[in-house]
């Protein structure tokens, strides 16, 4: 990483230089902040028209899980920076190139755990003594079951490797036929050809959290920051629906929450943003879940409510600059709004005329090419006199909010 001080004009010789791999609505507002900062802004996916494309100097359009193709397009472009916007990237790419000199953010050991469950359990429990839920690994449908066994029910069976709840599923009693069925379903959703499986137990939560711990360069040293946790609930799903800042939990409760995430960022180390998942459990526990070497969905809120933006932290940690602790400036929620459309090409986001009639709303329209039943399209944004305000507010705006083919 270059600790720098100026910046140069973006497409000249001598300018600073980001590569993402991944464009989505993340990606997209990390290339929005680069360029603020003067940044030259190249976005990769494995689609056409990703949304940070959008506003990105280039695009290419690869295969992220071939070694070959992450290689070529970093080695062509040889950026300062090359940020992981998603979980599906060869990481024994990310590996190569970091040997080779290119700054990987946060690092390419970060992404390599943080994209395997099984990896990362083991470094939260085992490396960092961190609290977690109760959990086994499984390789067949037989250790499966001796797992969910061991773990108790209801359990959870996951994939090795996927996101936003693929391939997750719920065993509420003992069997060995539902065991096996629930072991083939997490396979069938793993990237990749991985045949293991992590059993977790399964908790009744309170609330969630999204701790966003960051790294970077003061002076001869690297400084750890902490946000003001984020607080988030999905109303059963596996992805989030709304998240919000300040936190209104209790003060040694959120303590608890800072402290893991601020240790899973310097356990895994670099320069970079961590958002640290983290439950509270209606027993009263604090318990790592995961993380993220990246800008977090549930983080969108920073847009509203803090005076830096995760995403505006993220940006500045990848070029080497300073970013002192943003305060949070105005309470604020976030709801994500997904679309029950089948599969259609250039759908359109309506009921905006009303929407941004409710003072204080916002809305960030991805602009994604096409729509399928599930897919994240939009979030929409307050900022309110509280907490509760701000997501009255949102919730008052999703209903407002539709969907039509082109």
């Amino acid at each position: 990483m270059k600790v720098r001080d100026c910046v140069r004009s973006p497409m000249l010789e001598g300018s600073a230089k980001v590569l993402l791999l991944g464009s989505g609505e993340l990606g997209k507002e990390i290339a929005i902040e680069a360029q603020r900062l003067g940044a030259e802004v190249i976005a990769v996916d494995r689609y056409d028209w990703a949304p940070a494309m959008h506003v990105a100097h280039r695009r290419y359009v690869v295969d992220m899980m071939n070694p070959r193709a992450v290689k070529s397009v970093v080695r062509r472009e040889n950026p300062d920076a090359v940020i992981p916007e998603i979980e599906a990237i060869s990481t024994d790419a990310l590996e190569e190139l970091e040997a080779e000199g290119y700054f990987v953010v946060p690092n390419a050991r970060a992404v390599k755990i943080a994209m395997n469950r099984l990896e990362l359990r083991r470094f939260a429990a085992a490396d960092l003594g961190l609290p977690t839920t109760k959990f086994a690994f499984a390789e067949n449908p037989e250790e499966a079951f001796e797992a969910c066994e061991k773990v108790g029910y209801p359990c959870l069976i996951k994939p090795e490797m996927s996101s936003s709840g693929h391939g997750h599923i719920r065993l509420d009693s003992s069997s060995r036929d539902a065991a096996a069925r629930a072991y083939a379903y997490a396979v069938s959703h793993s990237r990749g050809r991985s045949k293991r499986v992590i059993v977790e137990e399964f908790v009744d939560l309170a609330l969630e959290f999204t701790v966003i711990a960051y790294r970077y360069p003061e002076g001869d040293r690297v400084a750890t920051e902490v946000c003001e946790p984020i607080e988030q609930w999905r109303y059963g799903e596996y992805h989030y629906i709304e998240s919000w800042q300040p936190p209104k939990s209790d003060p040694a409760v959120l303590s608890r929450a800072v402290e893991i995430g601020r240790r899973v960022a310097e356990g895994l180390g670099g320069t970079g943003i961590y958002a640290s998942e983290v439950f509270l459990t209606k027993d009263g526990r604090v318990l790592f879940s995961e993380v993220a070497p990246r800008s977090h969905d549930t983080g969108l809120v920073t847009l509203v409510t803090q005076e830096l933006s995760e995403f505006a932290v993220h940006a500045r940690t990848a070029l080497g600059l300073p970013v002192p602790r943003p305060r949070v400036v105005s309470p604020g929620a976030s709801m994500a709004i997904y679309t029950d459309l089948g599969d259609v090409w250039s759908p359109g986001v309506c009921g905006l005329q009303e929407v941004l009639r409710i003072p204080g709303v916002d809305v960030r329209i991805f602009g994604k090419p096409w729509a399928y039943p599930g897919r994240r399209m939009a979030v929409l944004l307050a900022r309110g006199s509280s907490v509760d305000d701000a997501l009255e507010k949102v919730r008052r705006a999703a209903k407002l909010i539709s969907f039509r083919p082109a």
